[in-house]
């Protein structure tokens, strides 16, 4: 695609990839991430109905978890529509306005998703180093200002990425290296300077991914020097295993991430679609395996899908009588 293929409005489309050397087996990609795509909405979903009927959730560590599973229904939703065009029907241009839409709610959702599991530790540090002050730090005020911290932050960092991309001109073939678009990838493409986009790329992964971990990792030192101090081992256990589930959310979030960088920066001579399976990856991997995670590890949400699958026993089984 060249620099003629301009839209009316002046503004170049761009080319989404699949995933090249590995043409042969889209169509099994299409049914992997289907199914991915069914168990991220699903999962999410379904946590959230939980959290919503269940009264003895109504406390912040489930709101924080309710905002979780909203946010990665928003991560699966912006990647969805081109994800499936791309390989089920191999529609791959998009226009300049779209892909800057969707690379903002993509980045939008991955910098909240950092936000929210650091909010999330504060919660477990509380609830654990200061558990007398749970209640009186943790109200539902406080809460809400969290929240609406998280959203804004996350907000106000993206929003400048469209606004840096669309003043630089475009005149090369503009091909992207996913089936969506991503602003490591988009500022590859353009002719002009694009020293500030990259110095601002560089600050957003700094100032929230990076000082996000770190405050999450003094938190865990907290909470472990907490731990260490209680007598006995079962208590030691039993307080440690709230943290489970968080634990492995952090991990299937930011390992992930990492894993794409140290590829971008020392794979350069993997094959390309080595890059395309560990940006899906980053994407796919959380929303999916974080309703997973918390159904098994969560007594309460356990017990309640417990509930259901047996309420859908009794119906099936009156349906079958009369």
């Amino acid at each position: 695609m060249t620099s003629h293929a301009h839209n009316d409005s002046g503004l170049p489309h761009f080319t989404l990839t699949g995933l090249p050397g590995l043409e042969a087996s889209q169509h099994w990609m299409f049914v992997l991430l289907g199914a991915l795509y069914m168990v991220s909405i699903a999962g999410n979903t379904l946590i959230l109905f939980i959290i919503k009927e269940e009264q003895s959730l109504h406390q912040p560590m489930y709101y924080f978890l309710s905002m979780l599973s909203v946010n990665d229904l928003g991560v699966s939703l912006s990647t969805l529509p081109t994800v499936m065009a791309t390989f089920c029907f191999h529609l791959k241009k998009i226009s300049f306005n779209s892909c800057m839409t969707q690379m903002f709610f993509i980045h939008f959702f991955s910098v909240m998703e950092s936000g929210i599991l650091l909010v999330m530790s504060f919660d477990r540090y509380v609830a654990i180093c200061n558990p007398l002050h749970y209640a009186t730090v943790l109200t539902d005020a406080n809460v809400v200002r969290m929240g609406l911290g998280v959203i804004i932050r996350s907000f106000s960092v993206v929003f400048p990425l469209p606004l840096l991309l669309k003043r630089l001109p475009f005149c090369k073939a503009n091909v992207l290296s996913h089936a969506y678009c991503l602003h490591p990838d988009l500022i590859r493409l353009p002719c002009g300077d694009i020293t500030i986009n990259n110095v601002f790329g560089l600050f957003i992964v700094l100032s929230t991914f990076g000082l996000d971990s770190v405050l999450i990792l003094i938190s865990y030192v907290l909470i472990l020097r907490s731990v260490l101090a209680i007598a006995s081992r079962e208590e030691r256990l039993k307080t440690l295993n709230t943290c489970v589930s968080h634990i492995c959310a952090v991990l299937i979030f930011y390992v992930p991430m990492v894993s794409v960088s140290m590829v971008v920066r020392f794979g350069k001579n993997a094959p390309e679609y080595v890059h395309t399976l560990m940006s899906l990856m980053y994407l796919f991997v959380p929303p999916v395996l974080n309703p997973v995670i918390y159904s098994i590890k969560t007594k309460e949400i356990r017990r309640r899908l417990h509930k259901i699958r047996i309420g859908n026993k009794c119906c099936s089984g009156d349906m079958l009588k009369s």
